[in-house]
């Protein structure tokens, strides 16, 4: 028989090992101080793979168990709480701010080891190691399920034992949302009603309603299933109106592990016509002599089928022609004045609107427009005449301001004498005290 070589000893297993002494409290510290101890004898003589299990599984279980009598929680040792979406991986972290060399380790909910310092006892390979260091040690759970929920226990073995827990918290998304309307098609003014249910969540999901840009409130019912998960239907009412035509009424489901989940349903609402009389001759009196031309217009849904034309009260004129939508009267009288009606209907109802016809004069309106032309004459005259009014005002004032007194050479010898003798002889240039002038002419 074929003898198989130990295993390689590990670096931790070397005969010279760490200080263990403060890992355990009270008499548990002396027995895993002694299993220590026996683990490094029988790694030095060559028992490698008996010192490995002891290592791996005696040892922490000792001390688990010291441990597990007297944890404390930790301020030096920090860990977050997880949430992530089934299916997804998980990273759980345990950090210590202040290490003096102590061990860390890593414990599922059952308080099982995980990683004991950067070593994996447990045989779950979606548990792998991303950072290990004096002051942190971070795991990562690969194709996270439900199963996995839990509280797990960062551990730093300190005198006492710390602890630190991390709460994993797995996220179910619901199904796809589906929406369902009591009736398929609505008539205007009818009350209608819609469900929509969002199954299998965790947690319960939460759903909105929408009718176009407009909130509208629903009631929801939570239910819980028999494998823990939620089961969420909101019950919508509201009434329609023939605006509501092809409007979308939307379901948004809001939960944690999902966005923008949402299904749709377009209303399709039947209402009775809109009707619309329209003069398309003449557009202005409606005088003797003359023709009319009426048009009707309607829209409902469905689509009108009937159309019809009416004189309320009287008979149509005998020169009336219905073709369609469209009324034609030839020939106009005094006699054709009354109210006409046009009503168009389907299979909601019907409506009508009606037109009242008054026949004037064949020369109406023209003396009016005689009016008119004098009256828009008597204004621009009117302009006119001001303008030119304010044009000689204008004018007078001009030569007003630049008018004045002119004196020739002899009439400036005349104001300097003292007579009327003088004043001639001045004038005449005999003014032997006076000075010589010139005149200038420009």
């Amino acid at each position: 028989m074929r003898v198989l070589p130990p295993p390689p000893i590990s670096p931790l297993l070397s005969p010279s090992p760490p200080d263990w002494s403060p890992v355990a409290v009270g008499g548990e510290a002396a027995a895993a101080a002694a299993i220590l101890k026996q683990v490094s004898n029988m790694a030095n003589a060559g028992s490698g793979a008996l010192a490995s299990f002891l290592f791996f599984f005696v040892f922490p279980a000792a001390l688990h168990k010291g441990a597990a009598q007297y944890p404390v929680v930790s301020q030096n040792l920090v860990t977050e709480n997880v949430s992530v979406v089934e299916g997804d991986t998980a990273i759980i972290s345990c950090r210590v701010k202040n290490n003096d060399d102590s061990v860390i380790q890593l414990l599922n909910p059952n308080r099982q080891t995980i990683y004991f310092r950067d070593m994996r006892p447990l045989k779950d390979s979606r548990f792998q190691l991303v950072n290990f260091s004096d002051n942190e040690l971070r795991v990562s759970l690969s194709n996270v399920s439900l199963s996995d929920e839990g509280r797990y226990v960062c551990q730093l073995y300190t005198d006492p034992p710390q602890e630190a827990y991390a709460n994993i918290t797995v996220l179910v998304p619901p199904g796809n949302p589906l929406i369902e309307a009591r009736d398929q098609i609505l008539q205007e003014g009818n009350q209608t009603e819609m469900t929509c249910t969002a199954m299998s969540s965790k947690p319960a999901a939460t759903i909105r309603w929408m009718k176009g840009d407009k909130e509208l409130p629903g009631k929801p019912r939570v239910e819980l299933t028999y494998d823990k998960m939620y089961t969420v239907t909101s019950r919508l009412t509201f009434t329609v109106g023939r605006e509501d035509d092809g409007v979308p009424v939307i379901c948004i489901v809001d939960h944690p592990a999902v966005k923008d989940f949402q299904a749709q349903k377009y209303l399709e609402v039947q209402y009775k016509p809109e009707v619309k009389i329209t003069v398309e001759f003449p557009q202005g009196l409606t005088r003797e002599g003359e023709n009319l031309e009426l048009t009707c217009l309607s829209k409902g849904k469905p689509q009108p089928q009937r159309v019809s034309w009416v004189k309320v009260d009287d008979d149509m004129p005998p020169h009336a022609v219905i073709i369609g939508a469209d009324l034609y009267i030839e020939n106009l009288n005094k006699s054709y004045n009354g109210t006409y009606r046009c009503t168009a209907s389907n299979s909601v109802g019907e409506s009508f609107d009606d037109y009242v016809l008054y026949v004037y004069d064949s020369r109406a309106g023209e003396g009016a427009a005689r009016a008119m032309d004098h009256a828009v004459i008597g204004g621009v005259v009117a302009v006119v005449v001001f303008a030119m009014l304010c044009l000689l005002i204008v004018l007078g004032r001009y030569f007003a301001r630049h008018k004045g007194t002119y004196f020739t050479h002899e009439a400036k010898g005349a104001d300097d004498a003292a007579d009327a003798d003088t004043a001639i002889i001045n004038a005449e240039g005999g003014h032997t005290n006076s000075e010589e002038k010139k005149e200038y002419y420009i």
